[in-house]
């Protein structure tokens, strides 16, 4: 989703992820369970999903047929967790930077002892079975007639779309004798179908190649021989940024990233991937990885691997890890993988790294649509981002590739967990980076495609189609966070109504594709051999880590101090020259760049594929001069990196 080679996560409402937390008062979102109702019961806001409607019910569930979910535990003060992470964010807090250690986190924050057995003792009385504890939740299986008992809710059939899955016909509800231990439940709706076999991973994918001919930097090569466009020759795409050119795009300096640690999460791990990314770093000048400076912590088992695409994500965590490794050429990674694409495996990766305190910055290439959020893994993600807050820890996530999401889904919406309140969402450019790697400018991501017509005179349907773009605009279940305020214009922040909401994206990098980065990874070829090659790739699963390899050049310059969840600080330094603030036409007409592919994705032999991709032409959204939908407040210039001296 975040590019063409990786898969949307899935979860219990097809990758739902969360807008909504508990005791997130100080950002202005609603908790995630009630007071007391009369029966004596805490509700749990959110578990029953929104298509489970009156006009949906197909009837109850058989009482025999088995649940498997997760009670996530609220912890000792969830209002109190949501506090301290705004005021230990927040430059003007007199709390500002001052984290706590993994352990200082659990104790102040955790779940108690005596809250961990209450919880358990409740589902055992109602017959549920415990599978596992976490110091984030407690997994349960069972029948129905034993889950509607531990939930006071009856489970139902309903039909969503084409198929019909399993939902609470109320929200679910915990004892008040619990004294608000449970934070939320997951998993007692079932869409979709969740396996539970353990796979092998596959290999990878089919070999993917660009044609030429290239640029080799912005403009270099221009297509003297097919059409103009906008009044003009336009230039070939390029090869494929590297590193240096990124780092003298977005002001690196002599900063490195040295002792900091970059974690990325991505499903599945590529098991070439050591292999990968020291060849990529030999063949482009980036520094020789150090013993130990990348490093993988991965699941005992995968799961869902055909479902999920397993060999597809092997292209994304190289992309992360190559774009990182290129930014910020010494600081260390972590690669944390997931067993699958579901959300509870995501949330799982989450927890090692804030658990375990794996690494200062967190980027994140996986999401999905808003319309597909249930509040109940709202409240599960946003916790674990809150935690990742008061250690110090940021998280970056990418906005999404298809713009308003209304050519991919008939609904203008935003995508998620970009749409959090408690993390960083990154918009996607089209850089043009010119000779001696200077920068020349940038557009918001949005491509129209024409084809080049048989008789090679002319772009038929110019300018064409839409294809992608950077993903944004305004959230339908976010209220506006404190940061935003003041720089989110109003006609944005209330495009869905009279309350402001959360705007997307928080910030910018390169995703275009067209003016994308080069990555080098090892694929299948027809043959059925497996060797390393190389492509150009783009989405803003490539603006995600490269602003995360920023970050960590940031920190480095602060002198290793951890900047922790960046929006406060982002947002601070808006409307000054440490950003460049993209517009769609910067230099003051319209884009295009010229590209051809090979017709089989692989060589010549089947015939080449010409077209023109016009640049800026974002869907709906617009860049503009400010805070805008496409990038943010901008992408970082030259003084953003050394600011955060200070």
């Amino acid at each position: 989703m975040r590019s063409n080679r990786a898969a949307v996560r899935a979860g219990v409402s097809m990758a739902a992820t969360l807008p909504l937390l508990a005791g997130a008062l100080a950002l202005g979102i609603p908790a995630a369970h009630a007071s007391d109702d009369p029966a004596g019961r805490d509700t749990l806001r959110g578990t029953k999903p929104l298509w489970a409607t009156a006009g949906a019910d197909k009837g109850a569930t058989a009482d025999g047929s088995r649940v498997s979910a997760r009670v996530y535990l609220a912890g000792r003060d969830a209002a109190g967790l949501s506090a301290y992470a705004k005021a230990v964010s927040d430059p003007s807090s007199a709390s500002y930077g001052k984290y706590l250690t993994a352990r200082q986190a659990r104790s102040r924050f955790g779940a108690t002892e005596a809250q961990v057995a209450g919880v358990t003792a409740w589902l055992k009385s109602a017959g549920l079975t415990v599978t596992g504890t976490s110091t984030h939740y407690v997994s349960v299986t069972g029948e129905v007639a034993d889950a509607e008992k531990a939930f006071g809710t009856q489970l139902h059939n309903y039909a969503k779309g084409k198929k019909t899955y399993r939902a609470p016909a109320k929200a679910a509800s915990a004892p008040a004798g619990l004294n608000g231990a449970v934070l939320t439940v997951t998993g007692l709706d079932n869409a979709p179908h969740k396996a539970d076999h353990s796979d092998t991973l596959p290999p990878p994918d089919a070999v993917f190649r660009n044609a030429g001919p290239f640029s080799s930097y912005y403009g270099s090569k221009t297509a003297t021989t097919l059409p103009g466009a906008y009044g003009t020759k336009v230039p070939y795409a390029v090869k494929g940024y590297t590193g240096k050119q990124l780092r003298a795009a977005y002001g690196a300096g002599k900063a490195t990233g040295k002792g900091v640690t970059v974690a990325i999460t991505d499903a599945y791990a590529s098991p070439t991937i050591a292999a990968d990314a020291a060849t990529y770093a030999a063949k482009h000048g980036d520094s020789k990885y150090k013993g130990g400076q990348l490093t993988q912590v991965l699941p005992d088992q995968y799961t869902r691997t055909e479902e999920c695409g397993a060999a597809g994500w092997y292209g994304e965590e190289t992309l992360d890890v190559e774009a990182v490794h290129a930014v910020a050429p010494a600081s260390d990674i972590v690669y944390v993988g997931a067993a699958s694409c579901y959300d509870d495996d995501f949330l799982d990766s989450l927890g090692k790294i804030v658990d375990g305190r794996l690494a200062d910055i967190v980027s994140n290439s996986w999401g999905d649509i808003e319309a597909n959020q249930t509040p109940d893994l709202a409240a599960a993600y946003d916790q674990v981002f809150q935690l990742g807050a008061i250690e110090g820890i940021g998280f970056y996530f990418s906005s999404g590739d298809n713009g308003d999401e209304v050519a991919n889904t008939g609904t203008k919406q935003v995508d998620t967990p970009a749409n959090s309140a408690w993390v960083t969402a990154v918009g996607g450019t089209s850089l043009a980076v010119g000779k001696g790697d200077t920068y020349k400018w940038e557009t918001g991501w949005g491509t129209l495609k024409a084809n080049l017509s048989a008789d090679g005179k002319s772009w038929t349907d110019f300018p064409g189609a839409y294809t992608s773009g950077a993903g944004g605009g305004t959230s339908a279940t976010v209220k506006q966070p404190f940061y935003q305020r003041g720089v989110v214009p109003s006609r944005l922040a209330k495009a869905n109504g009279r309350q402001a909401m959360r705007t997307v994206p928080d910030i910018a990098a390169i995703a275009d594709p067209n003016t994308g980065f080069l990555v080098g990874q090892t694929q299948t070829f027809p043959d059925g051999t497996q060797k390393y090659d190389e492509y150009r790739i783009g989405g803003t699963s490539l603006a995600a880590p490269v602003v995360a390899g920023v970050q960590a050049l940031a920190q480095q310059a602060r002198g290793g101090r951890p900047i922790g969840f960046a929006n406060p600080a982002i947002y601070d330094r808006y409307g000054t020259k440490l950003y460049h603030d993209v517009t769609d036409r910067p230099t003051g007409r319209d884009l295009a760049v010229a590209r051809v592919d090979f017709a089989n994705a692989f060589d010549a032999s089947e015939g080449l594929l010409t077209s023109v991709r016009s640049l800026g032409k974002d869907s709906s959204l617009k860049a503009v001069r400010g805070y805008d939908d496409v990038t943010g407040v901008g992408s970082p210039a030259p003084g953003y990196v050394t600011s955060y001296r200070r």
